[in-house]
């Protein structure tokens, strides 16, 4: 079974279940100061899970761009990845435990014809805090799963977010899948890693109160997450991701283009983690968020993923200066577009930041090959210290295996040790800095966070008025203390185009406007001029926010009710983002 199949399965089936098919979400989050990317399916849904309407209804079905960068150094074995697609069906206070087991147990037994003697389940064994979760298992032995296949597990492995979180919360059910050709097992052991989990359905039945109460939610959620390369694996009867449809086309391509088998044990970790990279690089700059490859948060990591393609391209001898880079981006692009059709739309600048980045890190290859040379010229003894390891890395984006690799032909050793604690030193501080980026889980919606929500909608149609009809919302991050704002515009602001701004925004909120919340087809809507950052990411219906005559856009997020509740707006700085890309950093008072 293709992989393209196993979405189109799911999708029409629980279309056929009454699901609103929604598109997917950028996988940059949009207003959402917890993540530098999307994670997970319910990352884009989090408003409405905390109660406020989908404007699709109250069943909802996905396929969601994901990416995850806390696995990046296991890229490169047969399972994990960076960029990865989320399967989800939503109930919005609509259906519960009975339905969403009974379907998910249909469609894999009865759609992909997975046999049921592979399925076992794991459900939440309580506490004592919060009961048993009996009801599920019982549900799960209604629908044939065995007794002996369903093992009741602790708070770590069956409980969402964690009992630590507040807010809407409660048990996961999660289903595994025997991987291999033994017999199976009579008994479930969770701790046998032959049983591979494929999917999980949260209950989210309980909100977690500030003060410690877990108390029942009167519309409960249900939010589930299946992952198209890991189920695609086994269906197609593989143990290796990168041996399944999703990748074998880019995979031959690699093997083409370096002259090696994917077989060569030496190769293929470089041809893993090649493949899995140019993915994730091709669906962030095809993102309409804008990303371009930059010194600090998505586009680090975008910097980031392209120099590790060309380091393991180097590694399996593809010639560098070639084409190679286009050949795999052009192949991820055109196996995508059928989802993703923004893909298709930024192709050209898809193949161009590959190309740029190609070059200029070629540069930086040569001149970080250069300091290691001098380095061991200066070198006394035969030992690389930690901190000409760490300076490779951190200047010239050398890992420790490739400084490793260098010292090791020259009969030199490297003081690994001594990296890895300043590596983690230098890690720390990172997540010290971005702690609000990387959080995860259900964001924030206080009273302060709305206000600098609807305070984007002010400043992007100030920012029109001053600048012009070319300024688009590019993307925000908004905490307790104050809002970020990415636009499109070329040039440094001037003074008294900040000024200007900033009277403008002012002079808004002194009006005193109603800001409305209708709900209309997405059609409808844009003949009105309503401003959306991702059109695609919208179903047929929308919700839309009018503040007057000043500002109206298709958005999901909280808002106040009257301008005049947000304070005195104030510009703190104005900056560049990345390549035709501003930053505006304001607070209110």
């Amino acid at each position: 079974m293709e992989n393209i199949d196993l979405k189109d399965k799911y999708l029409k089936f629980f279309e056929s279940k009454g699901h609103k098919i929604i598109p997917s979400a950028p996988i940059i989050p949009e207003n959402d100061p917890t993540c530098l990317f999307n994670t997970a399916g319910m990352q884009p849904l989090v408003p409405y899970l905390k109660g406020e309407p989908h404007p699709e209804g109250t069943r909802l079905a996905d396929v969601q761009k994901c990416f995850r960068t806390n696995d990046l150094d296991a890229i490169g074995d047969t399972t994990h990845h960076t960029f990865f697609e989320m399967l989800g069906n939503w109930s919005l206070g609509d259906y519960f435990k009975k339905e969403a087991i009974h379907w998910s147990f249909e469609l894999l037994t009865e759609h992909l014809n997975i046999p049921v003697e592979r399925l076992a389940v794991t459900v939440f064994k309580g506490n004592e805090i919060v009961e048993a979760d009996h009801e599920s298992a019982e549900i799960w032995k209604e629908v044939g799963i065995k007794e002996e296949r369903i093992a009741f597990l602790g708070e770590e492995n069956n409980w969402w977010p964690n009992m630590e979180a507040t807010g809407p919360c409660g048990p996961d059910t999660e289903i595994f899948y025997w991987r291999s050709e033994e017999p199976v097992p009579e008994k479930f052991n969770p701790d046998d890693e032959t049983w591979v989990e494929i999917w999980n359905n949260v209950f989210m039945q309980y909100n977690h109160e500030p003060d410690g109460k877990f108390v029942p939610l009167k519309h409960k959620n249900v939010d589930t997450g299946l992952g198209v390369e890991r189920v695609t694996t086994i269906l197609e009867g593989y143990t290796d991701n990168y041996k399944s449809s999703v990748w074998r086309d880019v995979i031959a391509k690699i093997e083409e283009i370096s002259g090696m088998s994917y077989d060569n044990e030496e190769a293929s970790r470089s041809m893993r983690i090649i493949a899995d990279h140019i993915r994730a690089v091709v669906m962030i700059c095809g993102d309409e968020s804008g990303i371009r490859p930059s010194n600090t948060d998505q586009g680090y990591i975008l910097r980031r993923l392209i120099r590790r393609i060309i380091r393991y391209a180097k590694k399996i001898n593809v010639d560098i200066d070639s084409n190679w880079e286009q050949e795999l981006a052009e192949i991820i692009i055109n196996k995508y577009l059928k989802y993703y059709t923004e893909l298709d739309k930024n192709r050209d600048i898809i193949l161009q930041v590959l190309k740029d980045e190609k070059i200029k890190f070629n540069r930086t290859l040569e001149k970080g090959l250069r300091e290691f040379e001098k380095a061991i010229n200066n070198l006394q003894g035969t030992e690389i210290n930690k901190d000409v390891a760490f300076r490779l890395y951190d200047t010239y984006g050398f890992p420790i295996e490739l400084t490793e690799e260098l010292a090791m032909e020259k009969g030199l050793t490297v003081d690994t040790e001594g990296f890895k604690q300043k590596f983690a030193e230098h890690q720390e501080k990172s997540r010290e800095g971005s702690m609000q980026k990387f959080k995860g889980g259900l964001a924030s919606t206080g009273e302060m966070e709305t206000k600098y929500h609807t305070a984007t909608h002010l400043l992007n149609a100030a920012l029109k008025k001053v600048l012009g009809e070319h300024v688009h919302q590019k993307g925000s991050n908004i905490t307790v203390e104050r809002m970020r704002f990415d636009f499109s515009h070329n040039a440094k602001m001037t003074d008294e185009e900040k000024q200007k701004t900033e009277d403008l925004v002012n002079e808004y909120i002194k009006m005193a406007i109603p800001v409305e919340k209708l709900e209309m087809p997405k059609d409808e809507a844009l003949k009105l001029g309503a401003e959306a950052m991702f059109i695609n990411k919208y179903g047929d219906i929308v919700t839309v926010y009018k503040i007057g005559d000043v500002s109206i856009e298709l958005c999901g997020g909280p808002h106040v009710h009257n301008t005049s509740e947000l304070g005195h707006f104030k510009i703190k700085k104005e900056e560049a983002s990345s390549a035709g890309v501003r930053r505006i950093k304001a607070i209110l008072e």
